[in-house]
Order: structure tokens, then sequence, then C-alpha cells
């Protein structure tokens, strides 16, 4: 994301939320003009109490924002929260307190540990630069990933950048800001001019989404502008702030579209389009009612296409109004497929329908046909998963004795009934892979993080327990760069692929083969998986071949699977014990090569004869367009030919497809990509009848 001048952003973890980073901070190294958009729920946030008042206005250089307490509905001590934390913020900083803007997010009615955050503020500080990303992972609550924009534009000749960063997942419905978004920007404007703007934008993007109709305590949109691109400040009406408004609206735009496919166990978003309304107000109201309608978004999840509903929406919304809106003489469309018009059902292929309606994006428009108001929506389906988060959410958080929230989430605190569900489930899956082989490529964030390590080795060692046997084989590429960067080498890599020279090639091996596989398998044996670390060069486990790019140019000394071991690994599960093999490979004449990890574990599975090839990645999954598409959950060979075909998949992805292919066509059954950054991915994924991730297999998905 390009960054305005003079920002700097940091986030780290602060002990609010039991992982994860829950402390940002956004600093503007000159003097700011500030705007902002708050909430109209009368149980507003301390945060939201203390900024509305004070903004818009000049000379601000900082918002501090933390997640996992909302700091809400605390009294008055709420507020003396916010003023301790302002003032530590000034000082860490050294501007005065009046500069400083906070904002909150997380569990509502728990007293927000001030201190955790005045302690945490030193390396925060010191952590500051080029890092949004960060402040947008600490920002986040139920969202499964950050959400980050930036647009660049020309204002009086000059080059400035307009950047927002936002979290939305939960709790989002159409009341002015619906989410907690951080913008910046260095352009040159007024206060009040970018006040009004903020407004305008937010009123056409922000305002019309809804998740679940529901309406946060702590809903605020920031804005800071420093004016350090240079161009003549904008002070009236005029190009330079409709350039400026026209931006915001698109970033905007971009942040609801990914808040709504964010939405609480979301699996489709909504794109709702009203047009041939009476007025922009009834265009409004009637997009975000067929979003918000709990019937119109249960039958999305089912991929029913039923237009009824959306029509009974449109009805009952103009009766309670009075508005003069009939709805007979409406055109209904549901994924470009003509569904109600001159007031009758129209004839269709609902099979056909049904299909296109399992896709990740829902496109409903209606056509009033009675004026020339339009308006959008977005919203999502509504899942069994929203339920589950939100009935669960606050008997699994609770607040420790030193103020920090925790989460205990033993089944124990569920409901009978849930549990019950759970142990059928599970059981039946246990039942059915006991005895099988399943190979799993580990690599990507789940390889960095110490919690993700613990969680993948907690994971592998219960699918051993079960009478699974698996087979893990492990990359390592963010840990061979850092190491080849120590030792003054620059990494090279090739639409994806590592050029690995004859210099670099012990460092990797030493990596791989050292410090990733044995500490992977001391992670293991600690829970007592039994596990064996290997490389291809162990008991000639992987022959391989040098290879080159396709397009001739020359990788050093990297290679391709020829064959494998395969007696070897049987002997080694036949004992009960847990292969975990690094992707370097023994060529004839007894030298090595590195090996693509994802092309070693296709190998191995097709050679075991697994069902199963499961890759953690650094995604969710395979996505529609890399890198922020919605993610595909189901695909055949078909499919993702296509998609190869077509460009829609590149850099390492691109390699990790052909493997999947390679798998497939090697008698594999299933392939899943799912996402390392969250734990427990391997579990959900066997072990429930919804899955996570993408799914790849030969034949039509049943």
């Amino acid at each position: 994301m390009k960054i305005p001048k003079g920002f700097r952003f940091g986030g780290v973890a602060c002990g609010l939320k039991p992982s994860r980073r829950d402390l940002a901070l956004v600093v503007s190294d000159h003097p700011a003009a500030a705007a902002g958009l708050f909430t109209i729920n009368r149980a507003a946030a301390a945060p939201v109490q203390d900024a509305r008042p004070r903004v818009p206005a000049e000379g601000m250089r900082a918002i501090v924002a933390n997640s996992g307490n909302a700091n809400a509905l605390t009294g008055p001590a709420g507020l003396d929260d916010v003023s301790v934390i302002r003032s530590a913020v000034a000082d860490a900083l050294g501007v005065q307190k009046r500069a400083v803007l906070s904002a909150s997010t997380g569990v509502i009615g728990a007293r927000l540990p001030a201190m955790k955050i005045v302690t945490a503020l030193p390396g925060l500080v010191e952590q500051l630069g080029d890092h949004p990303d960060l402040a947008a992972e600490a920002i986040m609550t139920t969202d499964t990933r950050p959400k980050m924009a930036a647009r660049e534009v020309t204002l009086g000749g000059k080059t400035a950048v307009v950047s927002a960063l936002c979290k939305g997942s939960g709790m989002l419905a159409p009341q002015l800001a619906t989410t907690l978004v951080l913008v910046t920007t260095d352009a040159a404007v007024t206060p009040k001019l970018l006040q009004e703007v903020l407004g305008r934008a937010v009123q056409k993007t922000l305002h019309m989404v809804s998740v679940d109709g529901e309406m946060s305590t702590n809903d605020c949109v920031l804005a800071l502008a420093n004016g350090l691109a240079g161009n003549a400040r904008i002070a009236e009406p005029g190009p330079d702030l409709d350039v400026l408004e026209a931006a915001l609206t698109d970033l905007f735009g971009e942040l609801a579209r990914a808040m709504a496919a964010d939405g609480e166990g979301a699996t489709k978003m909504m794109e709702v389009v009203v047009t041939g309304a009476p007025t922009d107000a009834i265009a409004r109201e009637c997009a975000l009612a067929i979003t918000s309608s709990p019937l119109v978004k249960a039958a999305v999840f089912g991929a029913d296409p039923n237009w009824g509903r959306i029509l009974a929406t449109v009805g009952a919304r103009a009766g309670a109004q009075g508005w003069n809106v009939d709805p007979f003489l409406a055109r209904v469309l549901l994924q470009g497929v003509t569904v109600f018009a001159r007031g009758a059902p129209v004839e269709l292929d609902r099979e056909a329908l049904r299909a296109r309606m399992r896709e990740s994006r829902i496109d409903v428009l209606v056509d009033l046909q009675q004026g020339s108001a339009r308006a959008t929506a977005w919203g999502c389906d509504l899942s069994y998963d929203y339920v589950k988060i939100n009935a669960d959410y606050t008997s699994l958080i609770y607040q420790k004795a030193d103020g920090g929230v925790a989460k205990d989430d033993r089944v124990s605190h569920y409901t009978p009934a849930l549990k019950k569900a759970l142990l059928v489930e599970a059981l039946k899956y246990i039942a059915a892979f006991s005895g099988q082989i399943a190979v799993i490529k580990y690599g990507g964030a789940a390889m960095v993080k110490d919690s993700l390590k613990e969680a993948f080795a907690e994971d592998v060692t219960l699918l051993k327990k079960v009478g699974l046997k698996p087979v893990v084989v492990h990359g390592g590429a963010p840990e061979i760069t850092k190491t080849l960067e120590k030792l003054g080498e620059r990494s090279e890599f090739i639409d994806g692929m590592r050029v690995t020279d004859a210099q670099s090639l012990p460092v990797v091996e030493m990596v791989l083969t050292g410090k990733v596989n044995q500490e992977l398998v001391a992670l293991l044996n600690a829970r007592n998986a039994g596990a064996v670390g290997l490389s291809g060069k162990d008991g000639r486990l992987l022959r391989a071949e040098k290879i080159q790019h396709e397009s001739g140019r020359d990788l050093g000394h990297v290679g391709h699977v020829v064959e494998v071991n395969e007696k070897f690994l049987r002997m080694l599960l036949d004992g009960g014990y847990v292969p975990v093999i690094s992707p370097i490979g023994l060529v004839d004449d007894g030298s090595s090569l590195s090996i693509n990890a994802d092309e070693v574990a296709a190998a191995i599975a097709v050679s075991l004869g697994a069902k199963k090839l499961i890759y953690l990645t650094d995604v969710p999954g395979i996505l529609e367009s890399a890198p922020d598409g919605d993610l595909v959950r189901q695909l055949t060979v078909p499919d993702l030919t296509t998609r190869m075909a077509a460009g829609g998949i590149t850099g390492g992805m691109k390699w990790k497809a052909q493997s999947i292919l390679a798998a497939l066509s090697g008698g594999v059954e299933r392939v899943h990509v799912l996402d390392g950054r969250q734990p427990h991915t391997v579990i959900a994924e066997l072990f429930t009848d919804r899955g996570v991730g993408s799914l790849v297999q030969k034949g039509p998905v049943l």
C-alpha cells in the first residue's frame, strides 16, 4: 500500500487480547488537519465521546487505537482511561495531548486496562515506520484479514496519496461510519472541507454496508491531512476538492466491499443495486433493506434464487414508510438473470441460476422503474457460523485479573446440543480417516509465528493419535531469505522461484535441514508425536534432477523430483513415526539440489497413494484474483487449468497449482489449500463438514 509523506505506522501486542497485535499507532510527523465521523449510538464508547467534540481541528499528530476492549459502557472510568492513554502517547511522541485522538474496538462493558497500553507504548513508538499492515492487523476483532487501500491523486499539479486502514466484520449497520477507519493523506486541505468531503464519501459507501443491522458503540472514521504533498491548500470548493472527494469515495467503496466480504461467518458478498427509485433516500433505504434482510441473506447462503423475498422486503419497507412505490412495476435480476418483470415471474432455468448462486459474489439488481435515483449497498449472506460466532462470543471471552481479555474456548462452555453435534461430526471423520495417509505441506506464515507453530504441532499430533498417518513436508523461504541477508547475500527470484547458486546452496540446505527441520521435529516430539527429521538425501528419499525455468533462465542448483523412496517412507509410517521432510534432493552424483516444497509434497502424496494433500499458505486459499479477490472454495481440475491459462494464478501460487494438478493426475483424491495464518486450520478441514480454504478435486464437487 502506498503511504502518504510524513506518516508512520505501527502495531504491537500489549496483552489486551489472548494473542495477536492489539494496539495500533498512526503518527503524522507534521501537524495535520483532522476530521471525523462517529456512531450515533447513544451508548457511544468513551473514545467516541472524547474525540467527537474535538474534530474537525488543526494541529493533530496521532491516532492510537486498540482492539480487544471497546471501552464502552464503562462509566466515568472509561473517559479517565482515554485521558491517561492520550497523555502517555503525547509524552512518548513529544507532542501536545490535544493532538492525540483515540479509538477502541472489542468487548463491551469491560474496564480498559490503560496501563497495559501505556507500558507497550515505548516499544510501539520505536517500531513506527512504513508498517500500515501491522496497524491494520492490530485493530482487527472478528475480522479474518487486515483491510487497507490507497489512492494516488494530482492536486494543483502535485501528487498526493490518500490511504486508509480499517476493521469491520460484525456489528456493521448503515448508520454513519459502520466501522473503524483511519485515513491518512499528505494533501493540504482545511479541516472544514476535509470534514465535508469525508461525510459525503461515507454517505455513498461506508454508510451503505450492512452485515447484521447492528450498530456498534465504537464506530468512527478519523482522517489526518498533513499537507506534505505540497499542493496549494484546498480552502474552497473547486476541482481539487472534487478530485479529493472522488478518491475518498473510491477508496471507501473498496473498503466497504472488503468489509461485506469479510462479514462474520460470511461465505458470499452481496452487492445490491436499486435503480429507478423516486428519490435518493428511497433508493438507499430499499438497497439497505434488501442487504439487511435475514430472509434474503439466508436464501443467498443456501444458493436459493428466492427473488420473492427481495420484492417482499421492498414492499414491506415501502408500506412502513408510506412511499408511493409499487413492487409490481419492478424488474429484478439475480446474477444478471431477469427473474421478475412486467408484474410477473420470468421463466428461467432455475438449476442453472442456482449454480450461479453458489459463486462467492452475488449481484442483485432491483429496477423500481418509478424514477431516476440509484443507490448501491453491500452485505453478505447469513451462515451458521454467524450465529456460532455471536452465540459463543461472550461465553468464551472473559477479563483476567490484570485487566486483559482472554479466551476460554473449552468445549465445556458450549451448549449441550452444540457439544453433541461437534462430537458426532468429529467422530464420523475420525472413523473415516483412521489408517489413511495425509501429506501436509507446512510453510508460509504458519512457520513464522510461535503460536501458529505450536498450533500446527498440536494438529499433527492429534491427527496421529486418532489414527491418521501424517507426513509433513516443510518449506522455509522466509528463514532462508533472512539468513542470506545476514550473510550479505541478496535473494533473486524468477517467477516466484528462488535462484540458488553454488554459494547459497549450503546456506539453503543448512536452514532447511538444520534449523527449520530440527525446530519442527522438536515441537512435535515435545507432544510425543514420534517425529523423525529427514532431508531428501536421507535414505535416498528424493532422487532429483536439475531444472531450468521455462524461459530458459538458469535457476542454479534447483531441481525437481524424479523418484521417491516409497519403501523407506512406508517403513517409518508402519513403525508409528511422523516423517518430517525438508525439500533437498539427491542427484545421482551425490550432490544436492533445492526443490520446491509444493512439488515435493505432491510427489510424496502420489507415491504413497495419499487420499489427502494439504497446503498451508499465506492467503485464505485460491483467490478469484490475487491478492485481494474472493476465496474460491471449490474447484475441479478443469477450473484450475482454465484459471492458470487465463493468467489468474501467478507467482508462488502458480507453482502450487502445478503441483496440485500433478498430485490429482497421480491419483490423490483431494487437495486442500488452507490459510496458515489461522490456527488449527488442518483440524478444521479434516474433521468438520464445512471445512475451510479451497478444495480441488478431479471431477464435479459433490
